[in-house]
């Protein structure tokens, strides 16, 4: 058998369009996360902490300016409110995930018997 057909069996088989379709799902489930997290729970989060822009929040090391050479130097921080972020999309995904799998596991199990 050539590589090329090798490689159409491959490419053609269910489990590779289905990893195909996760895939592309899984990115476009990503852009549903991040507008959640920072469209809706971040803003009203945001208000309750002195009307402060979430992300924004950070602990500035260093502030941007210029050096002694006069070259730009680049401000130095720690950005927790990103990071309070991405950890909010996390659990969100990682919930979600949870909610499929575990519904995906009742339909499976509800599936009657198949007869051999």
């Amino acid at each position: 058998m050539s590589f090329l057909q090798e490689f159409k069996e491959f490419a053609v088989k269910g489990n590779a369009v289905d990893m195909a379709v996760g895939i592309i799902l899984g990115a476009a489930f990503n852009k549903i996360v991040n507008s959640l997290v920072n469209d809706i729970f971040m803003p009203p989060l945001g208000y309750l902490i002195s009307g402060v822009e979430f992300k924004d929040l950070q602990v500035v090391i260093r502030e941007a300016g210029v050096n002694e050479a006069g070259a730009a130097v680049t401000e130095v921080a720690i950005r927790y409110g990103a990071f309070i972020n991405t950890l909010l999309e996390f659990v969100i995904v990682a919930f979600s995930v949870f909610v499929v799998v575990k519904v995906m596991n009742k339909v499976i199990k509800a599936r009657p018997p198949e007869a051999k």
